[in-house]
């Protein structure tokens, strides 16, 4: 009976502690936006620590990709990314004027971050980074959980398409050129 209630003592406060850790862990989750949502504004600093707002990129159709140079899957992902904007970037769209990319990245170190972005030929413009991880306020108010994740705009700052991978992305842009 004595080693019944030892174990009863043990397997009740951790049992306590578990149930605690996985209410504070649903209660942080943050919601991903939705396809038809207003694109929440990002600001964070480029790696020639300028900061960029999303919003100056208003009038155009704009991918928001959330990445990182240590992720597999992202680096397989850019060349799809690179492939779509040199064919898309100075593309006459429906009330737009143009396609770009406004990548952000989940890194920790800048020289890294600067390396894939240069090794992986990422040659847009628009590279923002907090510098901190999965601690990146924007990947928080985009309900990013797990990267690659992507976000399509329309010139309106308008969430119209999410995870674009592959051929998907150049298939959504296609729709919306102006014929």
């Amino acid at each position: 009976m004595i080693i019944v209630k030892k174990k009863v003592l043990i397997i009740i406060p951790v049992l306590a502690l578990v149930m605690l850790g996985a209410f504070i862990f649903n209660s942080s989750v943050a919601t991903k936006v939705k396809v038809g949502e207003q694109a929440p504004s990002i600001n964070l600093a480029s790696p020639d620590g300028q900061n960029i707002e999303l919003e100056s990129l208003k009038g155009k159709y704009v991918l928001v990709d959330f990445w990182a140079s240590w992720c597999s899957p992202c680096r397989r992902e850019n060349q799809n990314l690179v492939r779509a904007y040199n064919k898309y970037k100075d593309q006459k769209f429906k009330g737009s004027q143009g396609f770009t990319v406004y990548s952000v990245s989940l890194d920790n170190d800048m020289e890294i971050w600067k390396k894939a972005i240069k090794n992986d030929k990422l040659v847009w413009p628009y590279h923002v980074s907090a510098l901190k991880k999965w601690d990146c306020p924007a990947a928080a108010s985009y309900g990013v959980s797990s990267i690659p994740s992507s976000f399509l705009l329309d010139p309106t700052g308008k969430i119209i398409a999410t995870d674009l991978t592959g051929t998907f992305l150049e298939a959504e842009l296609e729709k919306l050129i102006e014929k």
